[in-house]
């Protein structure tokens, strides 16, 4: 038996109604003033333009008040829920009373420069006002009727709280002309540009916290409401048009950043994200599990870091940037080879301990080649620092250049390098996915007994995954080595709360969405993006991997990112957030379930 009946029992028209006002009455507080005085960041004090933290709820409100409206089938308001109408709502108005009410405990928990509590006597009017608006609008989205209905499994109040968040996949949408469809997808992703400048350009822990409450439940309603899902048919359908919008895109974020702390968190992003990718071929594709893939970065800056002309390298040479550039990526690629050829005939966990072993035995013996316990090589626990700019074709990447009246700072010119060697790496990634090769990884991955006995060599195609990936890592490493302007073994460890290492990859490739494109590089982004927010929590940041894992494998198995055929591994039929007519393929590979 199932049942469509809501969590509260309340008359839908009058929940609908309550929900809208109470998301007008949010909407409406946030134009009020909210804090007494300025000592809280962003500065609330001002009536009639919201800042900080009430921009947030500003947003958060503004969207639940549409999706409410949606719900009256208001012509021209229809398209924002081709799937769910009433828990798009329902998540919504939880995130925007989660972020309001984070904002007033926030307030009331800061202190003045005497060391005391504001306590509760610093919010102003605005405060409660959004505050009560956002609650109404939670009791009441609480009683609409769930857009899926409930099994009767779903005895317990949580179990039943979760299946209200549920909404049926959306239906087939009506087809677009090709040019609309193109603009769907810039705007997209000019909408995801936005979201993401916004959230590194946070000046203080507070907002960013905030920011994660907003985005994460607003993601999370539009893809509830079919939102997300159409957008993805559209850049599935048009994928070198989205490969473009997605560079483009890209490339204009370091014109939006005038503070060159942020620029430099964008190069990383990119750095680590490109590092995840590649090992994105040796588990997504191969299903390899790699302990050790950090170490493949560390050999790709190493090599580079000897060639590049610093004062303290032991080889004394002073490579052009092209031949450093190879010269880490082949490095690279003979340490893949030796590595992975006396160890890819293991399988599961033996081989997943081998490559740990790797990684902990290449930062032993960097540290030890120091003259003392071995040749002087890598300056031991020292490292290589001091390591000179990169300079190409007359550009210095160590100096600001103005262009087209911006000016672009040494971590903005990086992270336009690393953004090329990122689009190297995405094409390498596709077009070794679609090929052959890419199939016969899949079916290895799958079964590789049956892959076998189908007549793929196993063994030559692991160890080909096994080099291409430790190829891409040295690749990145050679611009890492130059970004940080030192290397040391410290950098390369198994798990540590500073990236890169080993688990941080491995969290980004699972986090993201194994075998996919862009799952790597959503996950990396949001793994070094948060801790470098969030630098109180630091120390807590193995602890919170681990939490964050634990949630992801109880409630979306398949990652943030993930296609049909995953989904359906996981989940049942009626549970999917893609159309149901959406072929069985891998987004990035473009493997169909027959061809794998």
């Amino acid at each position: 038996m199932t049942t469509n009946t809501a969590l509260l029992p309340l008359p839908t028209t009058a929940a609908r109604a309550t929900t809208t006002a109470g998301a007008a009455l949010a909407l409406i507080g946030t134009f009020l003033a909210w804090t007494y005085t300025d000592t809280f960041p962003g500065d609330l004090t001002v009536t009639g333009y919201p800042g900080g933290l009430q921009v947030l709820t500003l947003i958060s409100a503004a969207l639940t008040l549409l999706f409410a409206l949606s719900g009256y089938g208001i012509k021209g308001l229809r398209w924002l829920t081709p799937g769910g109408t009433n828990s798009p709502a329902r998540l919504l108005a939880i995130g925007t009373f989660l972020t309001t009410a984070y904002t007033v405990i926030a307030v009331i928990l800061t202190k003045d420069d005497n060391e005391n509590l504001l306590g509760v006597v610093e919010l102003e009017p605005g405060a409660w006002v959004s505050l009560v608006g956002a609650l109404v609008a939670t009791v009441a989205a609480l009683g609409l009727p769930n857009d899926q209905p409930l099994d009767d499994t779903a005895t317990g109040a949580f179990s039943r709280f979760l299946g209200s968040l549920r909404a049926p996949a959306p239906a087939r949408a009506k087809a677009l002309p090709a040019w609309a469809e193109i603009l769907i997808i810039a705007a997209a992703f000019g909408v995801a540009l936005e979201v993401f400048t916004y959230g590194i350009d946070t000046e203080y822990a507070e907002l960013f916290i905030g920011y994660v409450i907003a985005v994460a439940f607003g993601f999370t309603a539009l893809t509830r409401a079919g939102l997300i899902a159409r957008v993805t048919a559209l850049t599935s359908k048009h994928r070198n048009v989205t490969l473009c919008a997605a560079l483009v895109a890209a490339f204009c974020f370091p014109f939006t950043q005038q503070n060159e702390e942020y620029a430099l968190i964008g190069a990383n992003i990119l750095i680590f994200a490109t590092v995840a990718l590649g090992l994105n071929v040796v588990v997504g594709l191969a299903g390899l599990l790699d302990l050790g893939y950090v170490a493949f970065l560390g050999v790709g800056a190493y090599a580079a870091a000897l060639v590049s002309g610093s004062p303290l390298s032991p080889v004394g040479v002073q490579f052009p940037f092209w031949a450093a550039v190879l010269t880490g990526a082949a490095v690279s690629l003979v340490f893949g080879v030796v590595i992975g050829a006396p160890t890819l005939r293991l399988r599961g966990d033996y081989l997943a301990i081998v490559t740990l072993g790797f990684g902990e035995i290449f930062r032993l013996t960097v540290n030890a080649l120091n003259g003392v316990s071995g040749p002087d090589l890598t300056n031991g626990s020292q490292g290589i620092p001091s390591i000179p700019d990169l300079e190409l074709l007359g550009f210095d990447f160590g100096l600001s250049h103005d262009v087209g009246g911006f000016t672009l700072g040494r971590s903005a010119n990086y992270y336009l390098l690393m953004l090329l060697f990122t689009a190297v790496v995405v094409l390498v990634f596709r077009r070794s996915g679609e090929s052959r090769i890419g199939r016969a990884w899949v079916a290895i991955r799958e079964d590789e007994t049956a892959a076998t006995a189908m007549g793929i060599n196993a063994f030559r195609l692991k160890l080909l995954a096994f080099a291409l990936g430790a190829t891409l890592a040295g690749l990145a490493g050679t611009v890492q080595a130059h970004v940080s302007y030192t290397v040391t073994p410290e950098q390369y460890q198994f798990a540590g709360s500073v990236p890169p290492n080993s688990v941080f990859l491995l969290a980004a490739v699972v986090l993201g969405g194994m075998g996919t494109l862009s799952g790597p590089l959503v996950g990396a982004a949001l793994l070094y993006l948060i801790p470098a927010k969030l630098q109180f929590m630091q120390d807590y940041q193995l602890f919170l991997f681990g939490i964050a894992l634990i949630l992801l494998m109880r409630f979306r198995p398949e990652g943030l990112v993930a296609d049909r055929r995953k989904q359906l591994e996981f989940h049942e039929t009626g549970q999917l957030d893609v159309p149901p007519d959406t072929p069985l393929t891998d987004t990035a590979a473009g493997t169909t379930k027959a061809g794998a």
